[in-house]
């Protein structure tokens, strides 16, 4: 399980340096909702070819709050907030996730208590992005903070109702359901709201490619599977090496500077991911 976890922080870590430059190429959200509808399209042949029959109703409805939660919602609240603080800081507020995921697990899902290794890990995590991403204060308007923030009150919501309500779904079904959800949401905001054209190109369908496949399908599939697997805080505790392996990703080929202090901050993620995979 630990080489699937370190192959999907892979995955989504190297997407960082796509999105970047995809940026240059498409409207941010519309990005997103390309990259989850060729993900859902993907799967849903999936299904097909498996004869995958169609969800329960009961599952249907975890599936659409799936979809709004992890898919709109999610990245809509990292775009928002993108234009008004910084990156780094998104980053971090997003993926305090863990914390909110293991508040969520220790009060509703049996056998996930909430112990002070686990906090002390996961704070000492959290704390190793302020460093790898040179963050020293909490700038910019604090709607657009709490706004970031909820992003990770709402992948931890939907990963919550993945482990408790769709423990034995099909993972491939339910991946398809929720992207296609959220990808439908997605173009509609982008069409309302999004100003700028889309530039096509060999390179950008590229982009379009590996997220869509790659991080979005592949990546989602691998996800959920591993959430249904492991405990709560020690899957989600593993995710703050995609921000990490992004930076580093950034460095190796965007050129972007590599700094002591992120160093120190990859340490510290590293050294919260082993107090909380190391506790019984």
């Amino acid at each position: 399980m630990n080489g699937l976890m370190l192959i999907l922080c892979l995955i989504w870590g190297f997407n960082f340096v796509v999105m970047k430059s995809a940026n240059g190429a498409f409207p941010p959200v519309l990005f997103a909702a390309f990259r989850f509808f060729l993900g859902a399209a993907v799967l849903f042949s999936v299904v097909y070819l498996k004869k995958i029959p169609l969800p329960s109703k009961k599952n249907l409805k975890w599936y659409v709050l799936c979809g709004i939660l992890q898919t709109t919602y999610f990245n809509l609240a990292i775009q928002i907030s993108l234009n008004y603080i910084s990156a780094g800081l998104v980053s971090v507020l997003t993926y305090s996730m863990p914390l909110f995921f293991c508040i969520l697990a220790h009060f509703f899902i049996p056998g996930e208590q909430l112990t002070v290794r686990k906090i002390i890990g996961i704070i000492i995590g959290i704390m190793g992005l302020f460093f790898a991403l040179n963050i020293n204060h909490l700038d910019g308007e604090l709607w657009a903070l709490i706004l970031a923030l909820t992003s990770a009150i709402a992948w931890a919501v939907s990963n919550l109702i993945i482990k408790q309500k769709l423990q034995h779904c099909d993972k491939v079904q339910f991946t398809a359901w929720q992207m296609a959800v959220g990808a439908a949401a997605l173009f509609l905001y982008s069409f309302c709201f999004e100003n700028g054209k889309s530039q096509w190109s060999i390179i950008s369908i590229g982009y379009i490619l590996f997220s869509g496949i790659i991080a979005s399908a592949l990546a989602f599939v691998l996800w959920s599977y591993i959430l249904t697997k492991i405990q709560a805080s020690k899957a989600s505790i593993s995710l703050l090496l995609v921000p990490v392996v992004g930076i580093i990703s950034s460095y190796l080929f965007l050129h972007e500077s590599l700094k002591v202090s992120t160093l120190i901050g990859v340490l510290f993620v590293l050294l919260g991911i082993f107090i909380v995979n190391s506790s019984k």
